[in-house]
């Protein structure tokens, strides 16, 4: 039992422990030497030049990589939030390693299925602008009335929707004709609706490959490439790749050379450059 009159021992030190203080002290020590690499400006620049000669998408993180889907995207984003969500030194290392991991996936084609779908990206031209001001109850009933327009063309001839990305989707179909026609279905569809004054335009992005599949969705280089296409069209424009366009009935589509898009070199599945015409029926 400790006699009444003893006194603790001090906190300095006890043994060959440090004292708490310490701990503290040393541990915040190391977060601001960390922090300053993180934050060092001259670093972060060299490691992004460095990623540039590294395998695969040099873009990886970007808004138009090619590696915007799928379980990459995913392991992405986790690494942003632990960096949080900042540019720096440390998620650009991440960043770099995923790159090359995307790039090995893709050289042993784990990316790729053994089915040739037409992959279709859709969403609506200025939505988000206007739900802003229309509030919720007119956005979900527009939203109601757009699944009601738009879905039924793609099913009927034989696609599916894959998924629902807010005012878009994303759908397969195995015959590229159905999906081009199913888009100018469903577009002819929306010009009966109007909600608060918002008259709805598809904008679309198609490509045709094959895409893996995992479980109910798809993913790899050409699901990319798709949404990629999509991205960049206008409203009420519908844009295709080169390889979709050679499989459409020339009699009924109209195509019109619109642009060239650079694509990552040397990985395999993935184009140099990719041409990109906008279609339209005849």
């Amino acid at each position: 039992m400790t006699p009444s009159n003893a006194t603790n021992p001090p906190l300095g030190i006890i043994g060959d422990v440090a004292e708490p203080d310490e701990d503290v002290e040393g541990a915040s020590s190391l977060r601001r030497t960390a922090r300053a690499i993180d934050n060092n400006e001259r670093l972060f620049n060299f490691v992004r030049r460095l990623r540039t000669h590294l395998p695969g998408d040099k873009d990886f993180g970007d808004p138009l990589s090619t590696a915007r889907f799928g379980h990459l995207a995913v392991a992405n984003e986790q690494w942003t939030e632990l960096t949080e969500a900042r540019p720096g030194v440390v998620r650009e290392i991440g960043r770099g390693a995923l790159q090359v991991w995307q790039s090995v996936l893709e050289a042993r084609g784990a990316d790729h299925g053994d089915v040739q779908l037409t992959i279709v990206f859709t969403d609506l031209v200025n939505f988000s602008t206007w739900a802003l001001q229309a509030g919720d109850d007119d956005t979900l009933q527009l939203l109601r009335e757009v699944a009601v327009a738009i879905e039924p063309p793609v099913k009927q001839r034989g696609g599916q929707v894959v998924k629902r990305l807010g005012d878009g989707m994303m759908a397969v179909f195995t015959r590229p004709q159905n999906a081009f026609d199913a888009v100018v279905e469903a577009n002819q569809n929306l010009s009966s609706i109007k909600v608060a004054g918002y008259r709805p335009r598809i904008r679309a992005g198609m490509h045709t490959g094959t895409p893996r599949k995992l479980g109910g969705d798809y993913l790899g280089v050409d699901v990319n490439i798709a949404a990629r296409v999509a991205q960049k069209a206008t409203g009420g424009e519908i844009l295709a790749s080169q390889t979709t366009v050679a499989l459409l009935d020339q009699s009924t589509v109209a195509a019109r050379r619109k642009r060239t898009f650079a694509f990552m070199k040397s990985v395999k599945g993935v184009p140099d450059e990719l041409e990109v015409f906008a279609l339209s029926a005849k």
